[in-house]
């Protein structure tokens, strides 16, 4: 018996099993299996470094059927062709001397259709989850329940096989198990649904054929757990009573320990949220005598041993452990030794730490890591309410600081405010907590939610940081010294910052929206580059000739050649850039104007836009570099013709000077400000716009007020295919996958892959202007995008192309013909009716058959500010304006007349780090 510390003392479970000590490793999702769900060996090696002093290891959940997986990487126990794998890291486990236990579940609704090759998930009922875009799965039926449950028996078989210790049985987090039993997502009317006892059924059947499993193939030791969440949020939704009822009956029937799954350890109720009691607190005295004799693991918020004593202070007999086993392998060496531990990872220190690099690239992970070099930005300590207002949502947070960090997030107990989005709440608030800043992730599916508390939080640090300057004796409203100002925080102006302070110099991101991403964010295909390693490494063969050669003729000869040689020279080193920055599009496709595989994109096909902003935003989390959200510059200031700095205006109408040797402009293009674009192309009057709202020039003007030149001014592109009720832009990869166009009256009539300018105007000459982008279940899996698509209600779908002309009001004949006839084209890779020589990829033969009405919409505007090769801003004369630099669609003459799909994000990154390099370098001397 340990009389300095009790979390050292052994632990013996109800089966008789002995765990030596009350500190476990919690299962937490690292995102590394392969594609198939099988192990890795640097999950292996991951586990290994992660046991030995630890008492108990209990490995991230298992999926135990094909449609089970919840996350990419997901490892898998769904055959005996597992076993293996699994075995590696039980034997890893066990061979430093803790104790293995593996978690077993299926994610039933909350599975994504592009987890499971498109296939719709399963679930009690055909009910979607609740936020935005989720699927609406297939019930399972009665006799597909029943084999589930074989499916949970057969998982617990293999894991014995494997040689683990014991199970956890994953009953929370709202997957299969918990959704049986919730009277949200099971509104059944047979035997496994509709009174409590009906909805407990299945998993008291689980926990039964676990049993049974282990009673046949395990030793008498083998330890049996379950997990569970307490509360759900929604109306009707499972309450604590509910919780402890089911507990009841569980531990009635044999278990070995319960895991409350919850963000921080003394959590209170999500439903009353004017009761400040901790849940566990409440579990201790309302459980059963019987129920008491089944020891509860308790897990969040654990970093230090105080933290961990101070859990069983409270009742827990055991404490597991998180992202600080992450960011610690030998957590529980330094605390016996009594160290005090920040939650945080050195930016270089991955293979020291053994972590695997998904783990690494995983948001909650990533948002630890940390250049150690930088102190940071600092505050004021105390508690600073804020409302969080988003549509519907209107709440109150408090948000708690420390000098230098963010130390807690709570909402404020108030029954006139909306609380719906606690779930949401809880993540983000662990996200931020984390990152130290509320430049994280947003919650999927809960987007404007997720934004609005960010916002807050943003709020709570800028009024602390004016209090913070008040308390020392100077003067908010101060003029402030920067070596680099960039002005826009899209791709462009975050890959210029991050390597502007790379090179050395303070920088601060002015951003006038109240969110990071600019317009990149809404970017869909992916990122052109000719003479990549990913190219060599798929076997494509390319040039940066060709790649010259394509983009002058797509943009019709009016591009600049020299910045487009620097263009295309630079693009393979600004993909590795991205691949050192933890962003890898490895992934390879095809645009319109292309001839050759060279559009890179990650390696789950999703859109680029969302997957690059996240993985830039993760680089400036790292480097602390300051971002002011919601505040515009109304000029750039200037002396004798060399630039000085910026004047801002904040949300709160407060003005202040930001002085700077270099000024980077990254504001964008102007395809959100109408009156801007019919000024130069009256003919686009009318036309909807795929850009967010930002979108409205003002780089370029302020530019100009200093004495810019322009060019191109009235190139101004429009996109073939934008869904025109909510503008939103239908990825050119679907193209590229294999889709085609087709008029209402069932017909191709154009190639597909020609550049966007003239699939654009051959749209508008259709009787109706706006034609059905046509594709089948091939091409829908191989684009993440597409079931974006079908989330948000944009695609008609069914089962045959004859019921699809159906519900297209087409004729049936005409668009089986038409479909045929493409099909061969297809076959002998030769289209003699409209000359399309590229992405003929596979027929379109495969059901189900998918529709999307589109029509044209201003998408891109070519023109902008003058720059030399090394992103100075010319002035009328060509003469640079020294400190004024300026990088991505605020520039004008890359494109020339029409810009290649692809070619937008290629040209924020690679002129974005030239410009940061070079305006930090001037800045510097």
């Amino acid at each position: 018996m340990n009389t300095l510390t009790p979390i050292l003392n052994p632990l013996t479970l109800p089966n008789g099993a002995v765990l030596k000590n009350r500190l476990l490793m919690a299962p937490m999702t690292t995102c590394t299996g392969f594609y198939d769900g099988t192990v890795t060996s640097e999950l292996v090696e991951y586990y290994r470094a992660r046991a030995g002093s630890i008492g108990t290891v209990i490995v991230e959940c298992c999926f135990i059927d094909p449609k089970g997986p919840a996350f990419p990487g997901a490892i898998a126990i769904d055959s005996d062709n597992k076993i293996p794998g699994l075995k590696r890291i039980a034997d890893a486990i066990k061979s430093e001397g803790s104790t293995s236990i593996l978690q077993i579940y299926h994610g039933g609704r909350m599975v994504e259709p592009e987890l499971i090759g498109g296939r719709t998930p399963v679930a009690p009922s055909a009910i979607a989850a609740p936020r935005e875009g989720a699927t609406t799965p297939q019930a399972l039926t009665a006799e597909e329940v029943d084999v589930m449950i074989t499916k949970f028996g057969d998982a617990v078989n293999r894991a014995i096989k494997a040689g683990f210790d014991g199970v956890e049985i994953h009953g929370a987090n709202t997957y299969l198990i918990q959704q049986f039993y919730s009277p949200n997502s099971n509104q059944r009317d047979d035997k496994w649904g509709g009174s409590r006892e009906n909805r407990a059924r299945f998993p008291l059947e689980v926990l039964e054929i676990t049993h049974k499993m282990a009673d046949r193939f395990a030793h008498n030791s083998f330890i049996i757990g379950y997990r569970f969440s307490p509360e759900e949020i929604e109306v009707p939704g499972i309450r604590f009573d509910d919780t402890l009822w089911l507990l009841e009956k569980l531990a009635a029937r044999g278990l070995d320990y319960v895991h409350f799954s919850v963000g921080q350890l003394l959590r209170p109720s999500i439903v009353d949220t004017s009761d400040p009691t901790p849940l566990i607190t409440k579990y201790l005295a309302r459980r059963s005598e019987t129920l008491a004799k089944v020891p509860v693991i308790g897990v969040g918020g654990v970093v230090n041993k105080a933290d961990a004593e101070m859990a069983l202070e409270h009742g827990y007999d055991l404490v597991a452990i998180g992202k600080a086993c992450i960011a610690y392998p030998d957590w529980t060496d330094r605390i016996i030794n009594n160290q005090h531990l920040e939650l945080f990872i050195d930016s270089t220190q991955r293979e020291a730490l053994t972590i695997p690099e998904p783990l690494w690239r995983f948001s909650l992970v990533d948002a630890m890591i940390r250049d150690v070099s930088d102190t940071g930005r600092k505050y004021k300590a105390g508690v600073y309410q804020e409302k969080v207002e988003a549509e519907a949502l209107k709440l109150k947070i408090n948000v708690t600081l420390d000098t230098d960090r963010i130390t807690d997030i709570s909402l404020v107990p108030d029954e006139s405010l909306d609380v719906d989005f606690t779930t949401t709440f809880e993540s983000l608030r662990s996200r931020i907590l984390v990152a130290n800043s509320p430049h994280v992730d947003a919650i999927t599916g809960a987007t404007t939610q997720s934004e609005a508390l960010k916002k807050a939080v943003s709020r709570a640090l800028t009024t602390s940081s004016k209090a913070h300057v008040i308390e020392e004796g100077g003067n908010p409203q101060a003029p402030q010294n920067y070596d680099v100002v960039v002005i826009g925080s899209g791709g462009a102006g975050l890959a210029a910052a991050i390597q502007a302070h790379d090179e050395g110099a303070r920088v601060v991101i002015i951003e006038k929206m109240p969110t990071i991403g600019g317009n990149t964010i809404k970017a869909s295909v992916g990122m052109n580059a000719a003479e990549t390693r990913f190219q060599k490494i798929k076997g494509i063969l390319d040039s940066k000739e060709l790649f010259y050669e394509e983009t002058l003729k797509g943009g019709k000869f009016k591009n600049n050649p020299e910045l487009l040689k620097e263009f295309v020279e630079l693009a393979p080193k600004a993909i590795d850039w991205l691949d050192e920055h933890g962003i890898q599009l490895n992934d390879i496709t095809i645009t319109g104007g292309m001839s050759i595989d060279r559009t890179h994109r990650p390696a789950d096909r999703s859109a680029v836009g969302g997957f690059l902003i996240s993985g830039l935003v993760k680089n400036l989390n790292q480097r602390n570099i300051e971002v002011l959200l919601e505040t515009s510059v109304e000029e750039i200031l200037c002396d004798n013709g060399v630039v000085t700095g910026v004047k801002v205006v904040d949300e709160y109408n407060d003005s202040r000077i930001l002085n700077a040797k270099s000024v980077i402009v990254a504001t964008g293009g102007f395809s959100a400000n109408r009156e801007m674009v019919v000024s130069y192309r009256p003919e686009l009057d009318g036309f909807v716009t795929t850009n967010h709202k930002g979108a409205t020039g003002s780089g370029i003007a302020m530019l100009q007020h200093i004495g810019a030149g322009t060019v191109d001014m009235g190139e101004i592109q429009i996109h073939p295919t934008v869904e025109q009720t909510t503008s939103y832009l239908i990825s050119e990869s679907i193209r590229g996958g294999g889709a085609i166009l087709v008029s209402q009256a069932g017909k191709r009539f154009y190639n597909e892959m020609e550049t966007r300018d003239k699939v654009s105007a051959q749209i508008i000459a259709l009787p109706e202007k706006s034609a059905w982008i046509i594709f089948d279940d091939q091409v829908r899996s191989g684009n993440k995008a597409a079931d974006e698509y079908i989330a948000k209600g944009f695609v008609i779908s069914a089962p045959t192309p004859h019921e699809l002309a159906v519900k297209l009001n087409m004729d049936q004949e005409t668009l089986q013909t038409t479909l045929g006839r493409y099909n061969e084209c297809v076959i002998q890779q030769k289209d003699e009716d409209f000359g399309r020589t590229t992405a003929l990829r596979h027929p379109i033969n495969q059901g189900p058959y998918y529709a999307i009405r589109i029509a044209p919409g201003v998408h891109h505007t070519m023109g902008g500010v003058t720059i030399n090769l090394d992103t100075a801003v010319l002035n009328e004369q060509q003469q640079p304006i020294q400190g004024a630099w300026a990088a991505g669609e605020v520039v004008g003459g890359i494109h020339g007349a029409n810009r290649i799909g692809g070619n937008a994000v290629a040209d924020i990154i690679i002129f974005g780090i030239l410009a940061g390099r070079n305006a930090a370098a001037m800045a510097l001397r």
